[in-house]
Order: structure tokens, then C-alpha cells, then sequence
């Protein structure tokens, strides 16, 4: 495949049990070219389930050659050992970028919902509404793990048509 690198976002909700994924185009409008989620087999140890998604994300970057990746940011749990883990979940998917030199773009869950929905605080199936709409789906995307990251891909799509936006004034 041919690297376009104006137009193919890879979104990312990263987690240890279920790390949902998106990946985009970006023209006219938006073309979802593939969504879903990476399961790593429970009963390996937390490093073979990061090794699974680093793998699964390197293979995604490999298909689709992506120009950036839209990554959750970290949000503090009251529970320090699930703050640990999904952490490392997190960076072994920016690292999965970083080797493939894959540009890097970080935010925050209130500020995807914001971009998509026009509320920070918009529910879960809220932001799947308006994807439907949106993306002119059938049915609403899911599971909410592969919903979240396309949301995650279509703010950095707003983000970066707003950067343009701007750097032309």
C-alpha cells in the first residue's frame, strides 16, 4: 500500500485485557478502513500480552501506514497497580509508533469526546451516536473499546485541520 501521509490516522485506546483500535482516511470525509479490538489471551503473563499488542499495532502500522497515531492519555485510577499497567499498555503502543517513526499525538478522553460530540462529559454512547451519524453507519460501532479509539482518530483529524487552518492565516 501506498504511504499517504496527509490522510491515514491509527487511533488507539490502549488497555492490558482489551485495547481497541481504528484506523482512518481522512478527505471529504471520513472512511474508516478497519476497526476493532486486540484481546490478548488472558492467561499469559503481562509482558506476552504487551508483546501481543505491540505486535498487533506494528502490523496495523505495516498494512495501513498510518501518518499519525492518536493515543489516549493516561488517566490517575485510584487503584496504582491498574495506573501501572495500562501505562505500560499505552507505551508499548507509542513505542509500536515511535519504531515505525509514526507521528505521535496524545489526548485526553474529555477532549475526544469534545471534538466529536461538543461535551467533555458525553456519555459512551453519545460519542457512539454520533460516530454512527457521523461515519453513516448502520449501526452503532462496536464494541465501545474500538468506538473510543475512533473517536480518538477523528479528534486528531479535527486537530490537525485546525492546525492547517491556522498555520494558512
Amino acid at each position: 500500500m501506498e504511504r499517504d501521509n496527509t490522510t491515514v490516522i491509527l487511533g488507539v485506546d490502549p488497555g492490558t485485557r482489551i485495547t481497541g483500535y481504528a484506523i482512518i482516511r481522512c478527505s471529504e470525509r471520513y472512511e474508516i478502513l478497519d476497526f476493532g479490538c486486540i484481546r490478548p489471551p488472558p492467561q499469559l503473563a503481562l509482558a506476552d500480552r504487551y508483546l501481543v499488542i505491540f505486535n498487533a499495532i506494528e502490523h496495523l502500522i505495516g498494512k495501513f501506514q498510518p501518518a499519525a497515531l492518536s493515543v489516549e492519555t493516561q488517566f490517575m485510577s485510584k487503584n496504582a497497580q491498574s495506573t501501572m499497567k495500562l501505562s505500560m499498555a499505552r507505551g508499548t503502543v507509542m513505542l509500536a509508533a515511535a519504531k515505525n517513526k509514526v507521528s505521535i499525538h496524545e489526548y485526553a478522553p474529555r477532549k475526544a469526546k469534545q471534538a466529536l460530540v461538543g461535551n467533555g462529559n458525553a456519555s459512551k454512547e453519545q460519542v457512539q451516536r454520533m460516530l454512527q451519524a457521523l461515519l453513516k453507519l448502520s449501526s452503532l460501532p462496536e464494541p465501545e473499546d474500538a468506538a473510543d479509539a475512533l473517536a480518538l482518530a477523528i479528534c486528531h483529524a479535527h486537530a490537525s485541520k485546525l492546525q492547517n487552518h491556522l498555520k494558512k492565516r
